[in-house]
């Protein structure tokens, strides 16, 4: 299982496993699942929430990333569902009024934080952890003491690493080299310090290009990943303990500005770990940014930034907005991903300039999603012209160029999405174009859809299906 987006446009990827068992009669079972949930034409609350106590129940129940795949679209139809639903509206007059809407979004966006906490873990976080504390333990200046504390929790991490994998992973790939390291300690003791830690460094390359190329399932070699990542989180605890010259300046600076006042006792290790788990709580921002900013290691800025992706809109301020556009400036994907979440209008000229990007996908999604949660409509023509077939990598991103536009909800983009809907040769590509069309929500956009109830994909008629229902909905009063 995975830690993916919890946007509508990845509802679609894991879409095709379950549509042969929708045929059969379950919209969003797999093959060896329960029958899904079905929810009313007319929602209610009630039926609303009974079929969030049911997509509650095979959250608890999901072994896999597919079943998660499914719940995610599940829960997309829980928020079509309640999109449609006449549900009475809180009086305003009345702070303690029920807010019925309010309540079932709320259920739906906790689900949505369930679905992504019970993802992954993925071999990849193993790769890009390790290689960050060898680049940490290269650039860093340590004190005496700090060289060997760092050493320590090298050898320390070597060793769980070597204990935690199986078959995935030969062990004797990733094992210390106990003569070399030896090696290394006798150089450092003559004073060659910068040997002892390249041999460091090079063994945890090793470590990285052993689990990169286990190529490990995130399903089948979940134990293994995870047992990684426990011994990965040491490493980084270890080196963040090991003391350095800048230390010393920084803790003393962190303190005297209040970063560790919020702690009553040490609960979580490093400290400065568990002071910022507090700040996040208590949404101190301008906490977070002083430790991104101060703690210079890879461990507590990767946190950092998590910190900020969990805030979203209230951990948006002027300061947190700049820090994170300097970051996405230098394409940092993680940066991207919180600006999106912030809907941080302040980032649509940068992030409109690496759309049409398309040697790198990875990147053209996490842009293209920002911009959809941002709602930028100055995105509408770069993300339309993303719809079109052409390229190597065309195929990897044209689902979330439309479910982007659908996101932002400009009417501009009916005309493209329509196309896409009537011409491409993915399902997938068209699914998403009807969805986009969907969200739209104009009679020209629904209509568009519409037509395609009788189509052979069942992803796509499925949209077709929804886009009629709303078509046949009496038009609200003034």
């Amino acid at each position: 299982m995975s830690n993916g987006d919890d946007d509508p446009a990845d509802a679609s990827e894991g879409a095709d496993a379950a549509d042969d068992a929708e045929e059969a009669g379950g919209a969003g079972e797999s093959t060896d699942a329960a029958a899904a949930p079905t929810l009313p034409d007319e929602a209610t609350e009630e039926s609303l929430n009974e079929y969030l106590d049911e997509i509650a129940d095979r959250l608890d129940d999901a072994e896999t990333e597919a079943d998660l795949d499914d719940i995610d679209a599940l829960l997309d139809d829980a928020e079509d569902g309640l999109e449609e639903a006449d549900l009475p509206e809180p009086d305003e007059d009345d702070e303690d009024a029920d807010d019925p809407r309010g309540d079932l979004e709320s259920r739906i966006e906790e689900l949505r934080d369930g679905v992504e906490e019970a993802r992954g873990p993925y071999a990849e976080d193993v790769v890009d952890a390790v290689e960050g504390a060898a680049s940490t333990l290269e650039d860093t200046e340590w004190t005496a003491a700090g060289r060997d504390d760092a050493a320590d929790a090298v050898v320390a991490f070597l060793d769980a690493a070597a204990d935690a994998v199986d078959d995935g992973v030969d062990a004797d790939e990733i094992e210390p080299d106990t003569a070399d390291l030896e090696a290394a300690d006798a150089d450092a003791a003559e004073g060659a310090d910068g040997d002892r830690i390249e041999d460091l460094v090079a063994a945890l390359d090793a470590v990285a290009e052993a689990v990169a190329d286990a190529d490990l399932d995130p399903d089948d070699d979940a134990e293994t990943i995870s047992a990684l990542l426990d011994a990965t989180d040491g490493l980084e605890a270890g080196l963040d303990d090991a003391e350095e010259w800048d230390d010393l300046e920084t803790h003393e600076q962190l303190r005297a500005q209040g970063y560790y006042d919020v702690l009553g006792h040490y609960k979580d290790f490093p400290v400065e770990w568990a002071a910022l788990k507090e700040h996040e709580a208590r949404g101190n921002v301008d906490m977070i940014l002083l430790a991104l900013d101060s703690l210079q290691s890879d461990f507590m800025e990767r946190h950092c930034l998590e910190a900020l992706e969990r805030m979203g809109k209230r951990g948006k301020t002027e300061a947190s907005v700049e820090e994170l556009l300097g970051r996405a400036e230098k394409r940092s994907q993680p940066a991207i991903r919180i600006l999106g979440k912030m809907a941080a209008d302040e980032a649509t000229e940068t992030l409109v300039d690496y759309v049409p990007e398309d040697s790198n996908p990875q990147l053209q999604k996490a842009v293209f999603k920002a911009l959809g949660e941002i709602g930028a409509a100055e995105a509408v023509q770069p993300l339309a012209n993303e719809l079109d077939p052409e390229g190597d990598t065309a195929d990897l991103v044209r689902p979330h160029a439309a479910r982007a536009l659908g996101l932002i909800g400009d009417t501009r983009a009916i005309d493209p999405l329509a196309d896409a809907l009537a011409d491409d040769d993915s399902d997938d590509v068209r699914a998403a174009a009807g969805w986009a069309l969907r969200q739209i929500g104009t009679r020209e956009a629904l209509e568009a859809v519409a037509e395609y109830g009788d189509e052979h994909s069942f992803i796509v008629s499925t949209e077709a299906e929804k886009a009629e229902r709303a078509l046949d909905e009496p038009a609200p009063t003034a």
